[in-house]
């Protein structure tokens, strides 16, 4: 099936918004029962399951750092056939030091997106960047 790019932006405001309610139900459904995770390390096979075991973890991190939210600003789609798409997405993650100091970042991912039972999950997802490196490169651990 084809997905036109309003699909895609649908897509990833639901990603946004998952990110942001910390809502493992929409996980779920963004992502596939197993997938590829790729960083600047290499990639590995990721079972959806363990994922999610995950991620109040990484919530609880980001949350020491002062992370706020995180806004999808743009993205770049690749349509690869009937139903692959590739999907750059640029992001802005909004830290608050202090009540007084305020650091926007951003940071990107590129994913590859499958079409199945007429809905868009993830397959692969590339990190562009070490974030707790950056993190760190901010001051903010």
């Amino acid at each position: 099936m084809k997905y036109a790019q309003s699909n895609i932006k649908d897509f990833f405001k639901a990603y946004e918004k998952a990110i942001n309610t910390f809502d493992l139900d929409a996980f779920s459904s963004l992502y596939a029962d197993t997938f590829m995770f790729g960083s600047l390390t290499g990639a590995i096979s990721v079972k959806k399951d363990d994922f999610l075991k995950m991620l109040p973890k990484r919530r609880d991190f980001f949350a020491i750092t002062g992370l706020k939210k995180t806004t999808l600003v743009s993205f770049e789609e690749v349509r690869l056939d009937d139903e692959y798409n590739m999907v750059k997405a640029i992001w802005t993650m909004h830290y608050e030091k202090d009540a007084s100091e305020f650091i926007d970042n951003e940071s990107s991912a590129t994913y590859i997106l499958f079409s199945q039972n007429n809905q868009l999950q993830i397959v692969m997802q590339i990190d562009h960047q070490d974030l707790i490196k950056r993190v760190k490169e901010l001051g903010l651990m």
